[in-house]
């Protein structure tokens, strides 16, 4: 009969051994990190899952580091992933902020609400085409 005591020193798990290691952080990390690339698009998922797998990945790497994880590089990876795309959406949503702001955009805007016909909104669409490469 094998005694459990020997069995948990045999695996390396159970009551008395060292921290395990576990790797979510850095999963999660590249999993957000993928997914805010690929949604960067959106704003809102580029903006919420790069800053997630940024946090992930930071949390994955400092497990790395302090040998509770084996999986630095995924962390590492997930976290410049999801600061790219992060970026990427930061600069989508100022563009966006600017271009909704503008003058001309206020212009098209009146003009739109002023509209009774679809030529009349044709129309505003050609000025707003006119005045923007205009700049």
């Amino acid at each position: 009969m094998v005694s459990t005591q020997n069995h948990y020193a045999a695996s390396g798990t159970g009551p008395g051994t060292t921290a395990e290691r576990r790797n979510g952080f850095g999963i999660a990390a590249l999993v957000l990190g993928l997914c805010a690339a690929v949604l960067f698009w959106t704003v809102i998922g580029g903006i919420v899952l790069g800053a997630l797998a940024v946090v992930f990945g930071i949390l994955g790497y400092r497990r790395k580091k302090r040998g509770l994880a084996t999986n630095g590089a995924m962390a590492l990876i997930g976290a410049v992933v999801g600061a790219l795309a992060l970026i990427g959406s930061s600069v989508i949503l100022a563009a966006g902020v600017a271009v909704f702001n503008s003058d001309e955009f206020k212009s098209y805007s009146d003009c739109v609400d002023h509209a009774n016909t679809a030529a009349e909104r044709d129309q505003c669409a050609k000025d707003f085409q006119k005045d923007t490469n205009r700049d």
